[in-house]
């Protein structure tokens, strides 16, 4: 069990509307569509939990109470399945949300930008480092290996300085990430000196995109409030990291593991299919039923 503690928070920004998804996403949160049997809001909430996280902060919006129910204690359930005998099911319910782990919600009324998401949980984070997870993107670890959260947590332990989880991407997909360029500053680590959010491929620094995971440092709470609002309205986390790479190193790690991006359709069905064929129930009929395919 990964033991470090100094970052024990994580936020995880909910409240986005999921419109490539509908109308799946019509009622209910994006972040409930299920890979195999675990919505994925719960892959990133274990992910956390691995890294020593235990305070979860969910920024939440209209529709999003599936969220709040499933890491809640289900009375109804737990007990007709204890009374069913149905003890592995019951354990699998309970392990949903551990006696060690907290919850709380706060609402973002408005969508103004993942900048702003992060800013409503200021008030619960405090003054302290904590981490930020988005769902979206499912972040898987290397075989037998550390999950990527925990990698980067332990990466901040010596640092003391924000870390985002950064992989390299094709030219043609630059356009889709914030990328950063800097200097190596030791196995898997850059120190970052450029970051740019959604760059044309020609003027990309690097193809170094930011993956769905940060472990920040309460400083970036200042540089979102003070920030105007950018494209669209919207007041975005990248900007707020350009602000603050001003004021303190921030670094960028490059995670061992793989990601899937599950806000697009076509990586959500990649992590369903791979997802499934690495279950230690279905894998193996499932294996043998994609080989009758004619594809």
């Amino acid at each position: 069990m990964h033991t470090t503690r100094q970052v024990n928070t994580a936020v995880f920004p909910v409240a986005g509307l999921g419109t490539r998804f509908l109308p799946a996403t019509k009622a209910s949160p994006k972040e409930m569509l299920p890979i195999v049997d675990k919505p994925l809001i719960q892959y990133a909430v274990e992910e956390a939990y691995a890294a020593g996280v235990r305070h979860m902060v969910f920024v939440t919006g209209r529709s999003k109470r599936a969220i709040e129910d499933h890491f809640d204690t289900a009375y109804e359930l737990e007990s007709e399945l204890e009374a069913a005998g149905k003890h592995e099911l019951l354990k699998v319910v309970e392990a949903v949300a551990p006696d060690d782990m907290d919850c709380t919600y706060v609402r973002q009324h408005r969508s103004l930008g993942l900048g702003h998401a992060v800013l409503c949980a200021a008030h619960i984070v405090g003054e302290q480092p904590f981490a930020v997870l988005l769902a979206d993107d499912l972040m898987v670890g290397p075989p037998g290996g550390q999950p990527v959260l925990a990698q980067m947590a332990d990466a901040f332990e010596s640092l003391g300085r924000s870390v985002l989880a950064v992989q390299e991407v094709p030219e043609d997909q630059v356009r889709r990430y914030g990328i950063v360029a800097g200097a190596a500053a030791g196995e898997r680590l850059i120190s970052i000196e450029r970051i740019v959010e959604k760059p044309a491929p020609e003027a990309a620094p690097s193809r170094m995109g930011v993956a769905g995971r940060y472990i920040l440092t309460p400083r970036i709470f200042d540089e979102i409030r003070n920030q105007p609002p950018g494209a669209g309205g919207e007041i975005q986390l990248t900007d707020a990291i350009a602000r603050l790479m001003t004021k303190e190193r921030v670094y960028a790690y490059q995670y061992s593991g793989k990601r899937y991006d599950c806000g697009s359709k076509e990586g959500f069905l990649e992590a369903t299919v791979e997802l499934a064929l690495q279950h230690p129930e279905m894998g193996a009929p499932f294996r043998d039923y994609l080989k009758t395919l004619k594809l």
